[in-house]
This record gives C-alpha cells, sequence and structure tokens, in this order.
C-alpha cells in the first residue's frame, strides 16, 4: 500500500510540474521586447524640397462688365418697340420710339424765333454803321447813335438765345428715339407699345448688360494676406511676375473655365463685417457661359516656394490634440514621432511648414504595426509587397488532418 501511495504522489507532482513549465512558455513577451513575428516592414517616402507654386482658391461672384439701365430723357407716349428681349444690341441702336408731335413743333417754334432775331439784325447793323459816320459830322445826336448801337447788341443776344433753344428742341426731338448706350444683352422690357414714360423716371425700361468680359469679384480674408506678405518678406514664397496676374476659374459644377483671367486690382479698404478685402478679376467670355451672379471659385497664383516640402496625405494623422503627426525612421532605423505644421493640401499631398527636413523618411504603410522606439525594416514606398500567402486568410491554427 505504501508503494503505490508513493507512485501516486509522485505522479501528481509530475503532473503539476508539468502545467507549470506549459503556464510559463504561454505568458507574453516583456515589455518593450521585439514584436512577435520578427522586425516589422515598413514603406517609406524620403522628403525632397520642391518647386511649387503656391495657389489660393476663393468663392465669389461673376458680374457683368458693363451695365446701362435704359431710361427715357423726355416724356411721351411709347409708340414702337424696336428690339427683341434677350437679343444683342449695340450701342446707337433705336430701342423706343416715343410721340415726337409736340416735340417736332417746339423744334420748329424755335427755329422761326431764330429766323426772325436774325431778320433783325442786318437792317440794324447798317443803321449802327451809317450812324457811326454821321456822328462825326454831328448830322445826327451821340444819342441816337448809342441808342441804335444798343439796339444792335440786343438783336445779337437774341439770336444766341435763340440758337440756343434750337438746339436745346433739337435735343428733346432726339431724345423721342430712345437709343443703347452701349452694346451688350438686353433684357425684357417694362413698359409696352401705347404706355406713358416721364422724363428720367424711376423704372428703367430696360437694362443692358455687356458679358464679354465679365467681371468675377472674389473676397479674401486679412489673415491670408498678412500671411501672404510675411512670406514675401521672408524669401520662403517668390513673386512670379509672369504669372501673378493670371487666374483660372471653376464653375460652379466643378469643371474648369477654359480661359484664363486677369486679376485687376485688390481694394484697400477690409470689411469690417468679415474682415476680408475685395480682389477684382477680368475673364474673357466670348461663348456667354459665364452669366451675371454665377457662383464660381477663383484660383490665384501667390507666388513660388522653391524649397517646399510636401508629403503624402495618408502619412498625416492627428493626435488627440489635434495636431498633425507623423512617423519617421531615424538614422538607427527606429521609429520616431514628428508633430507638423501643416498649411494646405496641394494635389493629395500636405504642404508641410515645420516638423521634417530633408532627407526625413516618413512612414506612408505598416503604420498600423509600429509605435515610437520600435526597430522597423525600411523599403522605399511602393514596393512593399503583403506576405500572407494568397488564397490564405489570418485565422485559427489549421487542424491536421
Amino acid at each position: 500500500m505504501q508503494i503505490i501511495d508513493r507512485s501516486k504522489r509522485i505522479a501528481a507532482a509530475g503532473v503539476l510540474l508539468g502545467g507549470l513549465i506549459l503556464a510559463g512558455c504561454g505568458q507574453p513577451p516583456a515589455p518593450g521586447g521585439p514584436p512577435q513575428g520578427g522586425t516589422p516592414e515598413v514603406a517609406v517616402v524620403v522628403v525632397k524640397p520642391e518647386r511649387v507654386a503656391i495657389t489660393t482658391e476663393l468663392a465669389g461672384r461673376t458680374s457683368a462688365y458693363l451695365v446701362a439701365e435704359v431710361r427715357p430723357q423726355v416724356g411721351g407716349i411709347i409708340q414702337e418697340r424696336l428690339f427683341k428681349e434677350g437679343g444683342d444690341v449695340k450701342a446707337g441702336d433705336v430701342l423706343y420710339r416715343i410721340d415726337p408731335a409736340t416735340y417736332q413743333a417746339a423744334y420748329a417754334s424755335a427755329k422761326a424765333a431764330l429766323a426772325r432775331a436774325e431778320a433783325n439784325l442786318t437792317p440794324l447793323r447798317y443803321k449802327a454803321e451809317r450812324y457811326q459816320e454821321l456822328v462825326s459830322i454831328k448830322a445826327v445826336s451821340l444819342q441816337d447813335y448809342d441808342d441804335t448801337v444798343a439796339a444792335l447788341k440786343q438783336v445779337e443776344a437774341d439770336i444766341e438765345v435763340n440758337k440756343a433753344a434750337v438746339e436745346t428742341a433739337r435735343i428733346n426731338l432726339a431724345y423721342t428715339r430712345v437709343s443703347a448706350p452701349i452694346s451688350g444683352r438686353i433684357g425684357k422690357s417694362s413698359v409696352t407699345t401705347g404706355a406713358l414714360v416721364t422724363a428720367s423716371q424711376a423704372t428703367a425700361l430696360a437694362t443692358i448688360q455687356q458679358l464679354d468680359p465679365v467681371y468675377v469679384d472674389v473676397s479674401q480674408s486679412t489673415a491670408n494676406l498678412l500671411r501672404l506678405k510675411q512670406n514675401m518678406a521672408n524669401g520662403q514664397l517668390k513673386h512670379d511676375g509672369v504669372n501673378q496676374s493670371k487666374v483660372k476659374l471653376l464653375l460652379e459644377d466643378g469643371t474648369l473655365y477654359p480661359q484664363q483671367g486677369t486679376l485687376k486690382f485688390s481694394d484697400v479698404t477690409v470689411d469690417p463685417s468679415t474682415g476680408s478685402v475685395s480682389l477684382r478679376t477680368v475673364f474673357p467670355n466670348p461663348n456667354q457661359t459665364l452669366l451675371p451672379g454665377l457662383y464660381v471659385r477663383a484660383i490665384l497664383e501667390e507666388g513660388v516656394n522653391e524649397r517646399a516640402i510636401l508629403i503624402p496625405q495618408q502619412g498625416v494623422t492627428r493626435d488627440s490634440k489635434g495636431q498633425a503627426t507623423a512617423l519617421v525612421v531615424d538614422g538607427s532605423d527606429k521609429v520616431a514621432q514628428r508633430v507638423l505644421a501643416v498649411e494646405r493640401s496641394i494635389g493629395g499631398k500636405w504642404l508641410v511648414s515645420q516638423g521634417l527636413k530633408p532627407g526625413d523618411r516618413v512612414i506612408l504603410e505598416g503604420l498600423q504595426k509600429v509605435r515610437p522606439g520600435v526597430p522597423v525594416k525600411v523599403v522605399p514606398f511602393g514596393t512593399k509587397t503583403d506576405t500572407t500567402a494568397p488564397g490564405r486568410a489570418a485565422g485559427p491554427a489549421e487542424v491536421k488532418k
């Protein structure tokens, strides 16, 4: 019996020892040790300075190059409308005819008054010349001569007044033909034939807009304007005089307008309600694609950065504080984290102003498997391949047959 009990105790001790050994083998590795499965592989891109044209995209609206509201300058009844609504007109084209009867009569009356004054001029002039000879020999009194000269000057003044009256009547008669002041596209008419209009009335008869070229007015924040001036001052941006005034345009549906525009001027007053300044650009519009009031986005070239640092957006993440960060591989092939200052996105890349320098290796692939301080195996971006065999998925261990 003692031999049997002793054998049982030895067997139990063996089972316990084996369990402890198996438990020790299943413990995870200590923190900071090498990751399971060997050194992780990451794909990196080497930071290289590039020459980049810095542009800014600003929202705005189009407006007509010239706008003229057609109003009558004399009153009367509209006899005829001589244009097609929505059509193109040229400067000087007659748009409306106002009943000219009263203005023709006034013009004829003014001409008659002028003729009467001119008829009185000739005999008085001859009389003044004769009196000038007779007064020297005292054949007429000096008073009679002075009266004749005064009458002559009065008639000459009457002639000038009547000439002005004739010109006024002629102008008023011409105003009965309401003409287009500019060339462009005319809108709808606010009056019809038979309507009574008055001189300089508040309501325009029609509106003409010149649509080729057109203005595009956009707004730029003062913060961006100050940043641009600072970058110019410290040499980070260089002014390109050739392309600085060129502007591109994105239409409301996102398509690029085929014609390039020109920056005309920047306003000198800041809008206190928005904290922005207005910029006016001019675009050719031969096909009249751009209509007044259209919402567009203008792309202006601010300058050229000769040593810009651009990295793909997939290599930049945000930490809990909202700061832009990137993982880089240092000289000892270990991962390090950098806090970045990014300015804007350019073609799927971030423009980085602080946090990276030329030669840094930024991790783009394999970010999920690494953390700062971990050694990694570096491969160029675009050459990293998946180590999982085709047709096999990661999962539980296979069951032996």
